[in-house]
């Protein structure tokens, strides 16, 4: 078995008494006190984590975005220079090959965020489709990238930075500086709460980490909060709720696909035959990923993507793709392999306080 990669951060793990495990090729943190407390603490304060796993790419050059455009579903026609939007790398069938965020540093210069598990893969794929006179840079082994989240995320970034960040608005970035070295602070993220993204040199990440927990009102979170919080606000993980087997408009994103470009896959990227469905479970007893999904009548038509009890909740939640011909039906029954649970559908967000998009 190959060793695994580890993050600049690696150390103040082992030194905060994480509980390492092994994700997407990477030894990452899973939880330091516990999933719940974690979690309860980012919907109430504010968490940091280790997302230096992520890929960065950079892209630039006079073609840079009509190369790009062609390339991702993003409407960059719409994305100008301090915003920053969500959309997918598709196949030619219009299967997910991943999801991804694309900066837009300048209007000819772009930083594409990737997941972890799809960086070679990503990088490969979108270097073959791009024009010789595009510069295309893989960045992450000298990027680190922490998120802050939670409701108190914006006072105890203006304490430990010194600057005002009020009037950075959702999905928009800027640059400022720590420790005499380049910070770009993004007010994005994937818990539901107001937070913001840090991408920062590497040999610069912990002394960042560090100045971040001197906040009274920060602890670190692991990968198992980070799933949990993602999960009760319905957002997608890669190779679970997201694969090269459905498409945006089956997970949920045609409002997405707003770019009038030709990008790869796009002729496919509206067919339909499954839905991705939120699932409510009364109860504390998860259902699983794989899990069989079945109507009341006995009838299969779909499998549980993601699954988890909900802290937030007090209740099991999962998420499910299903035929599109009983995405509709309100009762579904999942067989976890020793018992079958009654789920209802439900509309994502199952979590509807978040606090990620309130105006400052």
């Amino acid at each position: 078995m190959p060793d695994l990669l580890t993050t600049p951060l690696h150390a103040r793990h082992k030194e905060q008494n994480a509980r390492m495990v092994a994700f997407a090729g990477w030894d990452m943190p899973v939880q330091y006190v516990g999933i719940i407390a974690e979690h309860k603490h980012t919907r109430s304060k504010a968490s940091i984590f280790d997302i230096c796993h992520m890929g960065e790419f950079l892209l630039e050059g006079k073609a840079a975005r009509q190369s790009l455009e062609k390339i991702t579903t993003h409407n960059l026609k719409s994305l100008t220079p301090g915003r920053c939007a969500y959309g997918f790398l598709l196949n030619p069938e219009g299967g997910v090959l991943d999801d991804l965020i694309v900066y837009c540093l300048r209007e000819d210069q772009y930083m594409l965020v990737v997941n972890g598990a799809c960086t070679d893969s990503d990088f490969a794929w979108i270097r073959a489709r791009l024009p010789k006179e595009v510069s295309f840079k893989d960045i992450s082994e000298q990027t680190a990238k922490i998120d802050l989240q939670g409701p108190k995320a914006y006072l105890v970034l203006e304490n430990v930075l010194g600057h005002d960040f009020r009037s950075l608005k959702y999905f928009n970035f800027t640059h400022t500086e720590f420790q005499g070295g380049p910070l770009l602070v993004s007010r994005t993220g994937y818990t539901g709460e107001l937070g913001y993204e840090f991408y920062v040199d590497a040999d610069r990440a912990s002394a960042l980490w560090d100045k971040l927990l001197s906040d009274e009102r920060v602890l670190p979170a692991g990968l198992g909060a980070r799933d949990t919080l993602r999960l009760e606000m319905g957002y997608p993980l890669y190779g679970q709720d997201l694969d090269t087997r459905h498409t945006p408009v089956e997970a949920g994103y045609q409002a997405l696909l707003t770019s009038e470009a030709d990008y790869v896959g796009k002729d496919n990227a509206l067919r339909v035959r499954e839905r991705l469905v939120g699932l409510e479970i009364s109860g504390r007893q998860s259902a699983r990923h794989h899990n069989k999904m079945f109507l009341p009548s006995g009838r299969e038509v779909g499998v549980v993507t993601s699954g988890s009890f909900a802290p937030s909740l007090g209740h099991a939640i999962a998420l499910a793709f299903v035929a599109a011909d009983v995405a509709e039906e309100e009762n579904f029954l999942i067989d976890t392999g020793r018992t079958k649970l009654s789920a209802v559908r439900a509309n994502t967000p199952f979590y509807k306080q978040g606090t990620a998009r309130i105006k400052l």
